[in-house]
């Protein structure tokens, strides 16, 4: 530790704070888009607001082209825009979900050519990535490969594309479309299927050169948590690529497992499906062993989970962390609590040794240090980074006065 002009601070006693985690803790900001752009809403409310900001530095916001850009030409790009400076604004980071997908498609897409489509969808890529640039450099470039030039749930316009041209073409055209326009972007390459089709798509798409910066794995447990050892073996298969890995889409319910015979979750219809306390419990309980195991593998760099409240959750199912009226799950207090409390260097007085030197104990992140007496002062505090590599680094203080 050194002061502005170089020299070392010996016996002096200073104050360190995380301010944020390298980990990346993500929710999904759907609900949010109406209380950002000031518009009526009864779910994305301040209050929700503050709990998420509470807990999450990430959020993924909705690019499904068909609802961005249900009429040709008029994409939603400034109401997602004002969202992503909300979010940016509370120090939440942003993902964009997805650029290419084969569900959610514009109708419009029906019935034109295959190299229409395939210029359209190049289009649409370079458009977005271009004007969010900046605000969202998190992108699923391409969602549920696997399956997309077999799907058969409904008529589309990109199953077509991709049945034409294949998966790897297609993983292709996300990635270096995406890439030409923001070369600094994060793109993922996500998939739910994480079967050995996936495997074998990840090593065909390594091996013709494209390049991916992080491995996209959904995990919606509506079933049952699977357990530490299933979820571990399964994150191990996909670490040996040797690529970050991000578990996009996880969720857990706190109310009645969906049964076990159920292949598509999307199959499962019930008129209500309730919160109960047995399974609150339940889901807190769940959700830290999830949390704790992910966080202590060395190749996962962040977790999302699909949805902050029940209030429109997915499915209609009891996933989120807050309850339909606004209140906390225990699921929210149990994450709550390792993030900002297990997990997180509260503001820490140390002393400094002969050489300069401090110690303190903290995870990857963000960070803020300067002297006790005017700790909160911009010009007598510092902000510097840990990496997860990190065992020392070099902190200078503006000035001591």
């Amino acid at each position: 530790m050194t002061d502005a002009s170089g020299e070392v601070l010996p016996n002096t006693e200073v104050v360190v704070a995380q301010l944020d985690h390298a980990f990346g803790f993500g929710n999904i900001g759907f609900d949010f888009l109406g209380l950002a752009n000031g518009e009526p809403d009864e779910i994305g409310t301040e209050s929700l607001a503050t709990l998420y900001a509470d807990v999450f530095n990430t959020a993924t916001l909705p690019f499904y082209w068909g609802r961005f850009e249900p009429t040709r030409g008029a994409p939603d790009t400034a109401r997602l825009q004002q969202a992503a400076r909300w979010f940016r604004d509370r120090g939440v980071k942003l993902k964009g979900h997805p650029l290419v997908w084969h569900t959610v498609q514009p109708d419009w897409l029906l019935g034109l050519p295959v190299d229409e489509v395939e210029r359209l969808q190049r289009e649409r890529i370079r458009r977005d990535v271009a004007d969010f640039e900046g605000l969202v450099d998190t992108w699923d470039a391409i969602n549920e490969a696997v399956i997309m030039p077999v799907f058969e749930n409904g008529d589309n316009g990109i199953t077509p594309l991709a049945r034409a041209r294949g998966r790897i073409p297609m993983i292709r055209l996300a990635f270096e479309e995406a890439r030409a326009v923001n070369p600094r972007a994060t793109l993922l390459l996500n998939d739910f299927d994480l079967s050995s089709a996936f495997e074998c798509l990840i090593e065909g798409v390594l091996e013709s050169g494209v390049e991916i910066d992080a491995l996209g794995l959904q995990t919606h447990m509506h079933q049952g948590y699977w357990g530490e050892d299933a979820m571990l073996g399964m994150v191990d298969r996909f670490a040996r690529y040797g690529l970050p890995l991000h578990l996009t889409e996880s969720s857990l319910v706190s109310g009645d497992l969906m049964p076990a015979d159920i292949v598509d979750l999307n199959d499962y219809r019930v008129s209500e499906w309730p919160s109960t306390p047995e399974g609150e419990a339940r889901q807190a309980d769940d959700l830290e062993r999830h949390y704790r195991s992910l966080m202590a593998h060395p190749s996962v760099e962040a977790v999302t989970y699909w949805g902050i409240t029940d209030a429109g959750a997915w499915l209609g199912a009891p996933i989120g962390l807050v309850r339909a009226d606004g209140t906390p799950k225990p699921s929210y207090d149990a994450l709550r609590g390792l993030v900002k409390g297990e997990w997180w260097l509260a503001p820490t007085t140390v002393l400094s040794d002969a050489r300069g030197r401090v110690s303190v104990e903290g995870f990857a992140g963000e960070y803020q240090l300067g002297t006790s007496a005017r700790f909160a002062a911009s010009e007598q505090s510092t902000r510097f980074t840990l990496s997860p590599e990190d065992r020392h680094t070099r902190v200078t203080l503006p000035s001591i006065t």
